[in-house]
């Protein structure tokens, strides 16, 4: 049966490549890169859809179907807070978050599909956010932008390692 399978994949044209060593972990950067864009494709739809919203009013919403103590000190720090947040915040808001889901969705789509402009795409635009992300997390310490910053610095030195070797593969491949 899988020599029928093969013989036919022939006959159609189809050239069965070597599957490639790094096509895991390819994959789950391509698919981090994909959740990120979902996150931040809903991050950009809420903050647009809450521009002509009165912010308190959602809050308090919030804090009644969440049960919290509209007198404690949580419901305080939302109410206070949500004072601070503008239209124009908003619109930031979901603009650069709509930029920032469409340059993961390019990224995670090329990486899944094993393009090397993808892994320079991803490698360029990661190692380029790594300076804000340290500057926050200097600014403001919190365990979260940790987990982010050494997310980030991984996903680098694994996709320039993918570069090296297929680098390496291709002079190889050319000597011969």
């Amino acid at each position: 049966m899988p020599e029928q399978i093969e013989q036919s994949e022939a006959q159609i044209g189809h050239v069965k490549k070597p599957r490639d060593v790094n096509a895991t972990g390819l994959m789950v950067v391509g698919l981090f890169k994909l959740t990120k864009a979902a996150f931040f494709t809903t991050v950009g739809a809420v903050a647009f859809h809450l521009i002509h919203a009165n912010l308190g009013d959602v809050v308090i919403r919030a804090i009644d179907s969440l049960r919290l103590d509209p007198e404690g000190h949580l419901a305080s720090f939302l109410m206070d807070r949500v004072d601070l947040i503008g239209h124009h915040q908003l619109r930031e808001a979901g603009t650069y978050s709509l930029i920032y889901a469409v340059l993961c969705l390019i990224e995670g789509v090329g990486l899944i599909r094993h393009k090397s402009w993808a892994e320079y795409f991803t490698v360029i635009l990661t190692t380029l956010a790594l300076p804000l992300e340290i500057f926050e997390l200097v600014r403001r310490f919190e365990a979260y932008k940790v987990g982010l910053l050494l997310t980030n610095i991984a996903v680098v030195l694994y996709l320039l390692w993918v570069l090296k070797k297929k680098r390496q593969r291709a002079q190889v491949e050319e000597k011969a």
